[in-house]
This record gives C-alpha cells, sequence and structure tokens, in this order.
C-alpha cells in the first residue's frame, strides 16, 4: 500500500508497506489511510485533507454510509481517534486515475521480498536531462575544452571531421541548449539561467 502527504507548496513526502497478512481490498484500503494518517501525525500536522480513491472508506467517514461489516468497524474507530489529533481533517473522493502517486508506491512495495521486519529498501527516483552517454565526458587527447564541438558548431556550423551521421544529430540536439557571447559559451539551464561553461584541468 502507498500514501504521499503533499504540502500546500507541493511537496511531497511518500510512505509505503507491505501488508504481511491476509485481508480484503476493504481492510488494505482502511491500511492506506491510517499509514498516511499517522505520518502526518508524527509530522506534526495539524490541518489535514485526506483524499483517497476508495469511494467506500471516504463515504463512511463523511457518515453517507454506514460500516456494518464487524472487520471494519475497528478501523473506522481508530481513524476517528486519531482524527482527534488534528484541528481539521476532511474527507474527500477522487477517481483512481488522480490517485497514481499511491498506486505506485503499492505496486512497489508489492514486488519487494521483505527479508525482516521493516525492512526498508532504498529506492531513488533520478531525474535526467541530457541522454546519458551525453553526460559522460572523458579526457580529450588533444587537451582540447570538453564543449569545443559545440561551441565550434556554433561559431561555424562545423560538425568534427570524423563525425557520424548519428554523432551530429546528437551535436545539433546538444547545441540547442547553449548559447555563445562573443568568446563565452553558456548553457541554458531548466530554469532558463544561462551558466557559464568552463574547462577544468
Amino acid at each position: 500500500m502507498g500514501a504521499v502527504l503533499t504540502s500546500p507548496d507541493n511537496y511531497h513526502i511518500p510512505f509505503t508497506a507491505r501488508l504481511c497478512f491476509d485481508c480484503t481490498n476493504n481492510i488494505a484500503e482502511y491500511e492506506a489511510c491510517i499509514l498516511g494518517i499517522e505520518a502526518a501525525i508524527d509530522i506534526r500536522i495539524k490541518i489535514l485533507e485526506v483524499y483517497g480513491d476508495s469511494t467506500l472508506v471516504i463515504h463512511q467517514f463523511n457518515k453517507e454510509w454506514d460500516t456494518r461489516d464487524s472487520k471494519l468497524i475497528p478501523y473506522r474507530d481508530h481513524i476517528l481517534k486519531l482524527a482527534t489529533e488534528f484541528e481539521r481533517i476532511t474527507f474527500n473522493h477522487i477517481p483512481r486515475e488522480e490517485n497514481q502517486m499511491a498506486d505506485a508506491l503499492a505496486t512497489l512495495s508489492s514486488m519487494f521480498k521483505v527479508t525482516w521486519p521493516n525492512h526498508k529498501p532504498q529506492i531513488t527516483v533520478r531525474h535526467f536531462e541530457e541522454l546519458v552517454y551525453c553526460l559522460a565526458v572523458e579526457e580529450r587527447p588533444d587537451d582540447k575544452p570538453w564543449f569545443h564541438d559545440i561551441k565550434r558548431y556554433l561559431e561555424r556550423q562545423e560538425c568534427p571531421e570524423n563525425a557520424s551521421t548519428i554523432d551530429k544529430k546528437i551535436l545539433r540536439r546538444l547545441v540547442a541548449k547553449f548559447f555563445l557571447s562573443g568568446d563565452i559559451l553558456y548553457k541554458r539551464n531548466y530554469d532558463s539561467l544561462l551558466l557559464r561553461c568552463m574547462d577544468e584541468k
């Protein structure tokens, strides 16, 4: 199961857990809801808006549906007790397609084999803006700076003499992210900030 805390400025804190016991889908939905609420309590959040794609859980807490299943009544009572930790807490239903991050976390947790209690596999999501082989800067035997070919293309629209068709396409794609002012080369950052290209020797 998965839950995500999202701050008003859109900062996300993901939580995931694996249920190592047999349960119904509705119990899993309650467990996930409690996971998120307890995480919010742990970091001392006082105003909480709960968004979930479980129609049953949301409608039961909004007192639109009765809780009749004897297996779910203890869950409802536990959440009502947790709710007293907040100055305000609301429950809102969202379509499943708008709850993709929690679904992705649930899928990830189901894929890992838990080898011991509280085993936490480390997952890091990185963000790449360049092709991986374009990020690898190798030592040049001609002692020219790493941006030599890019700068020359901007100056003269020339590719390296032995460049293949693929190399030329890659170079033209890279050049679009650079800006030449006089003799100084800049790289356009993702937020349009110009970064001066330096040659480190």
